[in-house]
């Protein structure tokens, strides 16, 4: 079995269910929103929420990837910087309970943290970030030996925004001979590094993940179609997400439509994650491409089926007889 490593903000999500908006209101949260906090701020919030009663989710887009491909029996692995207290031993324990080798950088700041506050009948969801040591990872953190004996390496998104940090990690692992995939995880992350996203997919990666919106900020063509084309025409694999409606897929003059795979979504949150875990679990095995999409649809169906990022063992069994079935069609 083909292997995997992972680099990704080290998040943990904590999830509080609110009986009204008093917590909101007096840390200035509006309802619904997404706000960025301080270190002082946020360990505020998190010691009024243990008071509470809350829920521990380790996360972040790579590390979810990473997860699932683990699950899935490839050997993983995960980088992430965390910070020497409570959540960020949570976060490596968990991990490696899931089967993750991890190699854990540490910061003095406090590990990284996304509060959400569920309120209402309608479950709003307000979010309070802080990124704390996840932010202090750099390219001096990275050793050649980190990346020796992967197969793979999936790179978050969101990191692009340390572009030293990026830079360094793909060298690397192209040096240690690397099969690179990218996640874009924010269409405002790709506006505001596109040369160096151009760049470094040009040079480095081959598997592009990338949303509609994120597609549309690279190659500024507005049809996901066509901007799957013109993505293709940077790396050797692209795949342009389209939610409900599937995904296409391109490699060179090979194009696949891709539709969603049957489910009762309640929570889209890490879909496009469970879905990278999938394909390129498929794409280690030799699968068609065809198929790659497709196990990435069936695995994506599950997640959007429970609330959060962590798909339960019925549904993981549930998958897994799919792609097995899926994988003798194939072979058969």
């Amino acid at each position: 079995m083909k292997s995997i490593l992972g680099i990704g903000n080290a998040l943990t999500d904590i999830l509080a269910v609110l009986p009204d908006d008093t917590l909101l209101r007096e840390y200035h949260l509006p309802l619904g929103s997404m706000q960025h906090v301080d270190m002082e701020t946020g360990d505020r919030i998190w010691s009024a929420l243990k008071e509470i009663g809350v829920k521990y989710v380790p996360g972040g887009s790579a590390a979810n990837t990473i997860t699932c491909t683990s699950i899935f029996g490839m050997p993983s692995g995960y980088i992430g910087k965390i910070g020497d207290d409570e959540l960020g031993q949570l976060f490596k324990s968990t991990m490696e309970q899931f089967g993750v080798k991890t190699t854990m950088l540490h910061s003095d700041k406090s590990s990284g943290r996304c509060m959400v506050f569920i309120t209402g009948a309608n479950a709003e969801r307000t979010f309070a970030d802080y990124m704390g040591a996840a932010l202090e990872m750099g390219p001096e953190d990275l050793k050649p030996e980190y990346f020796e004996g992967y197969d793979y390496f999936h790179i978050e998104g969101y990191l692009v925004q340390n572009q030293e940090l990026i830079a360094k990690a793909t060298q690397m692992a192209k040096e240690a001979g690397c099969i690179i995939s990218i996640d874009m995880a924010s269409y405002n992350v790709v506006e505001s590094n596109n040369a160096f996203l151009h760049n470094l997919v040009d040079k480095y990666v081959d598997i592009v993940f990338a949303n509609e919106t994120e597609s549309r900020a690279f190659t500024k063509i507005e049809d996901p179609r066509e901007a799957l084309r013109k993505l293709a025409q940077h790396c050797d694999t692209a795949i342009v997400k389209v939610g409900k409606h599937g995904s296409w897929l391109r490699r060179g003059d090979e194009e696949h439509y891709i539709p969603a795979w049957p489910a009762n979504p309640v929570d889209a949150t890490g879909a496009g994650d469970t879905y990278a875990a999938g394909f390129i679990y498929a794409h280690s095995l030799g699968m068609p491409l065809k198929e790659c999409g497709e196990i990435g649809s069936i695995i994506a169906a599950k997640v959007v089926e429970v609330i959060g990022t962590k798909i339960d063992v019925p549904r993981w069994r549930d998958a897994k007889l799919e792609i097995k079935e899926l994988v003798a069609k194939v072979n058969g």
